[in-house]
C-alpha cells in the first residue's frame, strides 16, 4: 500500500533535489543542514520502501488467514487494512509535530524525515511480528 499523504507531499517539495552533475552527499560524515535534511530523507525512503514490501508479504498473509476461516471469521485483510491506514494518520501527525522543534527552520525537514524514518522502522518491525506469528 503505497500512500503518499499531503506530508510527504511536502517534505518532497520542502528536500532539495541534487542536480546530477552534483556529487553524491556522504551521509556518515554530512554537516551542512541541507545535507543532513537530504540523508534524514533518504533514510526514510529506504524505510518506507521496506515497509511496503513487508507490507505486501503481511497482506498476503492475511489472506491466507482468511482463506482459512469460515463466515464471520474471516477479517484479517481487513484488519490490517485498517491498522495500516490509522499508523498512516498517526505517523503523519507525530511527525508533523515532531517539525515543530524547528518550525519554519532549515532542520525542520531533518526532524520530519527523522520522524518518519523512526516511526516506519517500527511499524515495519510490527508487521514482521504478524508475519513470524504466522509462521513466515
Amino acid at each position: 500500500m503505497r500512500v503518499l499523504p499531503v506530508l510527504g507531499l511536502l517534505l518532497v517539495l520542502a528536500t532539495p533535489a541534487l542536480a546530477e552533475d552534483e556529487p553524491d552527499v556522504d551521509c556518515a560524515n554530512a554537516m551542512a543542514q541541507p545535507d543532513l535534511n537530504d540523508c534524514a530523507y533518504r533514510e526514510y525512503e529506504a524505510a518506507d520502501a521496506e515497509l511496503n514490501a513487508v507490507y505486501r508479504q503481511a497482506m498476503t498473509a492475511a489472506q491466507k488467514v482468511d482463506k482459512e476461516l469460515e463466515g464471520a471469521d474471516i477479517g484479517a485483510v481487513e484488519a490490517l487494512k485498517t491498522t495500516q491506514r490509522a499508523w498512516i494518520g498517526y505517523r503523519d501527525g507525530q511527525c508533523e509535530l515532531a517539525g515543530f522543534q524547528a518550525r519554519g527552520g532549515q532542520a525542520e525537514p531533518m526532524l520530519v524525515s527523522g520522524c518518519l524514518a523512526q516511526l516506519t522502522q517500527k511499524r515495519t518491525a510490527e508487521l514482521n511480528e504478524f508475519l513470524e506469528a504466522q509462521g513466515n
